[in-house]
Parts: C-alpha cells; structure tokens; sequence
C-alpha cells in the first residue's frame, strides 16, 4: 500500500498564529522561582523567553532559548513536555499549563524560517575539536565550542546530519526540514560538517585523538536486536521503517495488518506510521500496561490513533508462505518476580499459544549498545560508554554524550543537548588550563 505523502503525514500540531502566541504568553505568571526552569534539563529561563515573546520580542525570546538550547526549535516539538516544564507549571494544578513547548517552537521558528541568526562564531583561539556523530549531543557540543572559537570538525556517517531528529523522529513530530535547519545553524557557526565519513576501527580513532585537541563521541546505539524467533528475517526494523517515512515516504511499504512488536516510543511511532497510512495496527508486549517505557501521554495518543494493544503477549514466530506474511505466532505471557530493571519478569503460559494474522510485522524493541565503544576500547559501564562527571571517558580529552552513556537515566533529545553542553564546557575548561600551562 502506497499513501500519498500529503496526507496525515504533516505536523500534528499547526504552528501558534500571533494571536494564540500572545493570548499564551500573557497567562504566564512569570513566577520569580519558576519550578518549569528548574525541570528543563537545559534550564532555558522560560518566564523570560515567554516574556519577550509578549512583548513582542521574538528574536530576543528565540536568543534566551537557544542560549540554553541550541536545538531549540527540535526541543519545542518532541520533549517530553508533560513530563518536563509543563508537567511543572504551577497553573497545572488548577487551570490548564502553559504552552511552553509551542510557544518555544513560535518563537524559535521565527528566526530559523527568516535564517536570522542570534549567535557568531567566537574569535578564534587555535585549537581544533573533533565531534563524531551528528545528533542532538553532537551538534549542541559543537555548536557550544564554536563560540568558545574552537575549529570544530563534525564526523557523519550518514549522508544527513542530525541524526535521529533527521531520520528517526516521525514527521508528525518533527519534519526533516527542521532538524536540517539546525544543521545549517552550527555550519553557519564555521562548524565543518563532513557526512558519509565514519570511524569504525581503532587506528582510524586514535589517528583522529592524535590530530585534535579534543574528541567529543554522541555515536547513539546500535541496531534493533534480533528476536532470535523463526522468520526473524521477515521482520521489518521499526528505526528503518520510520526513516523511510521520513526520506522516502512515496515508496514506503505499509501491510493492511500491522503488528508492531515492543511498547517504547519509537513502537507507537512506527505503529502511528503504519495506522495513519490505513492499516489495522496491533501493538504486542509482553508486560503490561504499566511496565511500557513508553511515555504515557504517548501511549494514549496511541490509543486515539485506534491502535489496539495486546499486552502479555510474547512473538514466538513469523508464519511465512512463499515469503509473504501471514500471521505472527504469539504465547501468553505471566508476570512474575522483579528483575534486574525492576520490571515483573515474564513468564510464558503454557498450551497458550495463539496467531494474530497480519501481512506485516515490525520490530521495535531498542536498540543495542554501542558497538563501537568496544573496538575503540573505551571502559563500559553496563555496556554503555563510561563518563565521569564531566563526561570524559577513560582516554584523556576524549568525551562522550547522548544515547551511548545513558546506563542511568533516561535517553532523549533534551538530554543529549545538556550533555553537549556539559562536555563542551569541561572540554573548554581543561584546554584553556592545558594552553595556560604551555605558555607558562
């Protein structure tokens, strides 16, 4: 099945008009110890932001922004802001939140649509920072570095950069166009971006520690594992499947009968993908509702989108016939004591086997760690790379952030910029110390 690519594809919320920006703004209190402030992991002053938006400031507004958050207009659309700065408003106890994240996507939309840049690049200082991976931690640290006046080279092996916001966020979050628009934001900044160039063995790495004074890793996670079930090669990769909608969404491929196996955010993505292309969507865990790691407001919208949920339930085999999809072979599942994640460990339900027929089955249960940390022979910690506090690694000057250290804690955009933040402030820190020293 083949959907036109104008339709139920665009941004689910339409921007604010001037008018709904400025009614927004005004219901801000401005509180003097705004609790919003304190649970954005980039601390943006929002009262102030907001503020200027009100008054009709917005280059200003987008400037406090993207002071804190230099992927200000990715964070707008896909924080968790429920979670984060809405979820702390303290008109959300009575009345309804603030828009912060709409209002922040209004204000960083002006300067970015009008390519008004609020930053320069910082006077050179001589030394040269080499960052390997283009994602949101890539580009703040860069970003971060070259108004420090760091000669800033950006390794990309894709043939985009922006990493996942450019191809594993769904459009209905956030469009190509802007995560691009970021891109362009740090090359204007004189950060050199250089796609289709990765860094896969040891020697590549340490010829590239050697020429730099510094190396910042945001290499994100590896593929979706392999379930290890028969017809594995039937399933289709749900990060995959989200790209294509994004980069090729003519000719993506959509069943009638979907099921998407997993219960993350990135599942509800590829399974909002495949219902708004029309297919009958079916989404199976072997949990429970409450034990999804999927954000809760996520898995309502979910719910509105008419996706069906069938918990408990473990994919045991792909039922295949002259390499079509039939069906997928499930057992029931039972929970029973807590494992290592604290999570019930499920059990299968003995003779309780039974077959959701579908013509398409898409996987999206995380992704594994990276693989690369081990070839650079980087110290893990539960199998993602090891960081101090300030986010250098077990080799000296070479830092990392983003999805590849999360072993504690929980991976998002928002999360991976103030990592890109803290190692460029520590990277900047140490080689002011180090050009201190040899200038004696």
């Amino acid at each position: 099945m083949h959907k036109d690519p104008s339709s139920g594809f665009q941004e689910y919320y339409a921007p604010l008009t001037q008018h709904e920006a400025l009614t927004e703004a005004n219901r801000c209190l401005y509180c003097y110890d705004a609790p919003c402030i304190q649970a954005c992991p980039t601390h943006i002053d929002i009262p102030t932001f907001i503020k200027k938006i009100a008054s009709g400031n917005l280059r200003g507004s987008a400037k406090t922004i993207l002071e804190s958050n230099f992927l200000g207009g990715t964070c707008g659309r896909v924080c968790p802001v429920q979670e984060l700065c809405e979820g702390a408003c303290v008109l959300g106890k009575d009345h309804k939140p603030i828009m912060i994240g709409r209002l922040q996507r209004y204000a960083v939309d002006h300067v970015q649509d009008r390519g008004i840049e609020v930053f320069q690049p910082g006077e050179s200082n001589g030394m040269k920072v080499a960052v390997i991976g283009s994602g949101p931690a890539g580009l703040s640290c860069s970003a971060e570095l070259a108004k420090l006046g760091y000669a800033v080279t950006l390794y990309e092996k894709r043939d985009l950069a922006g990493g996942l916001s450019t191809y594993g966020i769904i459009v209905l979050r956030e469009p190509v166009e802007v995560s691009l628009r970021e891109v362009e934001s740090v090359q204007k900044l004189g950060v050199q971006v250089q796609t289709g160039h990765s860094i896969e063995t040891k020697e590549e790495f340490d010829a590239l520690v050697g020429q730099y004074d510094a190396v910042f890793l945001a290499v994100g996670l590896g593929a979706v594992p392999a379930m290890g079930i028969p017809g594995e090669e039937y399933l289709q990769d749900g990060l995959k499947f989200i790209e294509d909608s994004k980069i090729d969404l003519p000719n993506l491929r959509v069943g009638d009968n979907v099921v998407v196996i997993g219960a993350g955010n990135t599942a509800i993505d590829a399974a909002t993908i495949a219902r708004r292309a029309g297919a009958d969507v079916t989404m199976v865990y072997r949990r429970t509702e409450s034990e999804m790691t999927a954000y809760e407001h996520e898995y309502h919208f979910a719910l509105k989108e008419g996706i069906q949920y069938s918990f408990l339930t473990q994919p045991v085999r792909v039922i295949t016939e002259e390499g079509r999809v039939l069906g997928l072979e499930c057992v029931k599942m039972e929970l029973g004591e807590p494992d290592a994640s604290g999570r019930a460990t499920p059990r299968p339900v003995a003779g309780s086997e039974f077959i959701i027929p579908c013509d398409q089955v898409i996987k999206a249960i995380g992704q594994e760690k990276p693989a690369l940390a081990v070839t650079l022979g980087l110290e893990l910690e539960k199998g993602y790379i090891r960081t101090d506090d300030t986010l250098q690694t077990s080799i000296p000057n070479v830092y990392a952030g983003g999805d590849c250290i999360r072993a504690k804690g929980t991976a998002s955009t928002v999360m991976a910029v103030q990592d890109g933040k803290i190692a460029a402030a520590a990277i900047h820190e140490n080689l002011s110390i180090r050009k201190e020293v040899a200038h004696g």
